[in-house]
């Protein structure tokens, strides 16, 4: 009978429903308990397995350049990076206010593990998260606007609760990147969060943008109330190299 209990608690998919009962039979734990603690165990159980694999399969989705964590990171103090403004920003109170957040720095300095970081600990809070270089981004969008399925993918990464565009600024848009990144950030603002990464400073990103017009309404959506993280110090890459010499 508790054979056919757990095939028919699988069939309907309720897997940690199963492993939970079947640990129970195993290590008899059964005996010990009310059929209502048995009861509570199990749909407990059950909630949990779900509630991982969602999370799972949202981090999965996020496409995460580092398996990073807010745990993990280096506050030295040539780095100008400090650690109560990021358990803040751990807390994803700035997604709940549909902020930005921008991180700017020399190259190799963290900036991508960083953002990483608040994604993924976005994911474990439950936000849908997606995470791009932002050039990859742009030819990604420019293919589909060839095949059609580019206002398919607008409306996907608009529903994002947090969309992380990685290193910006590393060449000047085009008319037609221009107008990409206008609508993404149109679309977003006021309702949605998004993190940008770059190794240039806020206020040369207007000439990366061009087209005064433009580059002013991107720039007065993206940048206004925004919170920003500006990185010292030199290049982590390079020095984890010298310290494996």
């Amino acid at each position: 009978m508790n054979e056919e209990t757990l095939v028919k608690m699988k069939s309907m998919k309720f897997y940690g429903m199963a492993q939970a009962f079947s640990s129970c039979l195993e290590d008899g734990q059964m005996s010990n308990m009310t059929a209502d603690e048995m009861l509570s165990f199990l749909i407990t159980s059950e909630y949990d397995d779900r509630h991982n694999r969602r999370i799972d399969r949202t981090i999965r989705n996020a496409r995460f350049r580092y398996n990073a964590s807010i745990e993990k990171l280096y506050y030295g103090p040539e780095r100008n990076l400090e650690k109560n403004q990021m358990m803040r920003y751990a807390e994803c109170d700035f997604i709940k206010k549909a902020e930005n957040i921008l991180i700017t720095g020399c190259t190799g300095i963290g900036k991508s593990y960083i953002a990483s970081a608040l994604g993924n600990q976005a994911c474990l809070k439950g936000y849908r998260v997606f995470y791009m270089n932002i050039t990859k981004l742009f030819a990604k969008l420019k293919m589909m606007k060839a095949d059609g399925s580019y206002l398919r993918e607008i409306s996907r990464i608009e529903k994002q609760d947090l969309l992380i565009l990685d290193d910006f600024g590393l060449q000047a848009l085009d008319n037609q990147n221009r107008a990409a990144l206008m609508e993404l950030i149109e679309d977003r603002h006021g309702r949605k969060s998004t993190i940008i990464t770059s190794q240039l400073p806020v206020k040369e990103w207007y000439d990366v943008i061009g087209e005064k017009t433009v580059a002013d309404a991107i720039l007065d959506r993206l940048v206004h109330d925004a919170n920003r993280i500006d990185i010292d110090g030199d290049s982590m890459r390079k020095n984890k190299k010298l310290r494996n010499l």
